[in-house]
């Protein structure tokens, strides 16, 4: 199975530019800002809790969506800042990074998005997104089980998160 033009998922994942557990967290959304998952690995402070949490980060990403729709030159029709774009629409952002962390970010056509906070020495992060919601897809979507808009409960798609997370650098 392929999506985005990408390579199968089961080969192997898109290979790491160097060793070492890099991520701190990672957010999955769909379209209406439910927070599907939510899962850490290196996040040594804790200051909101979960769903304060989950609030801001999607309003930031909204925001920063909007934004970059907003400031795009190629667009004369600028449109109404904070008015929701549809997936693929305008220009979009992939990454940005801070002192502390970058923040990698992607959105499917379904309206999927998915947040990998890592350290800021991280490189390009798109094809490692790309493989995570291909894991997404075969794991969560494709269970009969699953019914959409519900947090994912699927252990089998954990750990092979899990497994891939530690080997992005």
């Amino acid at each position: 199975m392929q999506f985005f033009g990408g390579s199968e998922i089961s080969p192997s994942p898109p290979v790491p530019t160097a060793s070492g557990n890099n991520a701190h967290m990672m957010y999955v959304f769909n379209r209406n800002g439910v927070c599907l998952l939510y899962r850490e690995w290196n996040r040594p402070l804790h200051t909101l809790n979960a769903q304060q949490d989950h609030k801001l980060m999607f309003g930031l990403l909204f925001s920063l969506k909007s934004l970059t729709a907003k400031m795009d030159p190629t667009n004369a029709e600028k449109g109404n800042l904070g008015v929701p774009q549809l997936s693929g629409q305008g220009c979009s952002f992939h990454s940005f990074r801070t002192n502390t962390y970058k923040l990698s970010f992607m959105e499917s056509p379904s309206g999927i998005k998915i947040i990998l906070v890592t350290h800021p020495r991280t490189g390009d992060l798109r094809e490692s997104l790309k493989y995570i919601y291909n894991l997404y897809v075969e794991y969560v979507v494709k269970n009969p089980l699953y019914a959409p808009g519900t947090p994912i409960r699927s252990e089998l798609f954990n750990t092979s998160l899990d497994q891939y997370v530690r080997t992005i650098a």
